[in-house]
């Protein structure tokens, strides 16, 4: 049996800024994915997935799976949006490897529809295990390459590569977009604890994302005749950021969110890099970045807002959202000392919450 298992991941800084072609602090974390392939006489790929039982952050449902079998024998004809199972075989077979029947069962500790990137790591461990089993290992940064063709662009779907990226290679990353991926390993100096709250709100990632980047990238395009290439165009040149007033209100709110983001994600990236910062100092920025997640892009709820407020009040030094936003996961930063005062006040407001901890990346074990 071959097993591969990739983590989920939070963004520290850069929420909604991949796909303008900036730069992302991302952090993978100890809630993985994990795709089981034993072999097959014939040509069948058939998969077991837990699938929507799966939906809450602290739930475990064993014995609850969907199965779906594809004929490999066959091309692979996509039956909707999102058919991932047969995105992965796609985009594996056009690689050149040759795929064999097997038995695949997936299992998750991560929270399906709630920003914690379950679709990609679901891609990418499918991806990995039918790699190895090929006979064949995909290298990390190839992995996450592979994961985001069958992810996003076999579907034309409006999705960035930070998740892919920070799955397969794991650790602290600062990944920068703006001529291709450029990856940098970051030192984990990280040195209070995460905590991840389930909002219990489902999300909906492809309105979402349109309703923040369409206006955004708009909003751009509109100050393209002034000079204006991307959002670091504004955060370096005074002149030209104040040019953002000409754009109609829905427009320059999110372009300045953004902008403000940029310049937030610089400098956590100055800190973490210099390990000077304090937990205080690193939740400050946190929740500047949130504040812009929900005034300026507008992605944030009622319930995410209480959250963050149930563990500011129990001595967090910040938080924000975690992914695309409109429901899904929330995080904080917090003293260690207060910790346990804030998982019992979530569980008294009936709020599944978990400690997290930085992991490594895609994981294969043959056994």
């Amino acid at each position: 049996m071959i097993k591969a298992s990739v983590p989920s991941r939070i963004c520290l800084f850069g929420e909604h800024q991949d796909y303008l072609g900036l730069e992302v602090i991302a952090a993978a974390i100890d809630l993985r994915f994990t795709a089981s392939v034993t072999s097959r006489e014939d040509n069948l790929l058939r998969i077991k997935i837990r699938d929507r039982a799966l939906s809450g952050l602290l739930e475990v449902n064993p014995g609850l799976y969907q199965e779906y079998q594809l004929d490999l024998s066959r091309p692979q004809v996509y039956e909707g949006p999102r058919d991932y199972f047969r995105s992965v075989v796609n985009v594996l077979t056009r690689a050149g490897y040759s795929l064999k029947g097997a038995d695949v069962v997936l299992d998750s500790e991560i929270p399906i529809g709630k920003g914690m990137c379950s679709s990609t790591a679901m891609v990418m461990a499918l991806m990995a295990g039918l790699a190895a089993y090929a006979g064949k290992a995909l290298e990390p940064m190839e992995l996450a390459r592979f994961g985001w063709q069958a992810e996003v662009a076999e579907f034309g779907e409006p999705g960035g590569m930070m998740d892919h990226y920070a799955g397969a290679l794991g650790g602290i990353l600062h990944l920068d977009f703006s001529d291709g991926v450029r990856v940098e390993k970051m030192p984990d100096v990280l040195k209070e604890d995460i905590i991840l709250f389930d909002s219990m709100q489902e999300k909906d990632t492809l309105a979402v994302l349109r309703s923040a980047k369409t206006p955004s990238v708009e909003g751009l395009k509109v100050l393209g005749a002034y000079g204006v290439h991307s959002v670091r165009d504004l955060a370096e040149n005074p002149a030209l950021e104040r040019k953002i007033g000409m754009l109609p209100e829905e427009m320059a709110r999110r372009v300045r969110a953004n902008v403000d983001n940029y310049r937030l994600q610089r400098m956590a990236y100055r800190m973490l890099m210099s390990g000077e910062s304090s937990g205080r100092q690193l939740g400050g920025l946190l929740n500047r970045h949130q504040t812009n997640l929900r005034e300026g892009l507008g992605i944030s709820t009622q319930k995410i807002d209480h959250i963050l407020e149930m563990a500011l009040a129990k001595g967090a030094y910040g938080g924000k959202i975690n992914g695309s936003g409109g429901g899904g996961c929330v995080y904080c930063y917090a003293p260690k000392e207060k910790s346990e005062d804030i998982l019992k006040a979530a569980a008294e407001n009936g709020i599944p919450a978990k400690r997290l901890l930085i992991t490594d990346g895609v994981r294969i074990e043959i056994k």
